[in-house]
């Protein structure tokens, strides 16, 4: 019964195969983001590190950020 279900009527191959190529690419995908994830907050820290009051208060006076923060206040 298992083996039978395994095979598929000869298609199980191609099925089987499928799926771990489906697996293997969403997996590697899943590593590659959080890797250049990783890298990119790494870099942010080192260039940025702690943002100290004045800075954040210039950052929030920006136009283009008081726009940013107010669309995701939407969702």
């Amino acid at each position: 019964m298992i083996y039978e279900t395994l095979l598929m009527n000869g298609y199980g191959l191609y099925v089987w195969s499928a799926f771990a190529f489906t697996i293997l690419s969403f997996i590697s995908l899943y590593v590659v983001v959080k890797a250049q994830y990783t890298k990119e907050k790494n870099k942010f820290i080192v260039k940025f590190g702690t943002l100290n009051p004045e800075k954040s208060a210039f950052a929030k006076s920006q136009s283009i950020n008081r726009e940013i923060l107010s669309n995701t206040s939407n969702i």
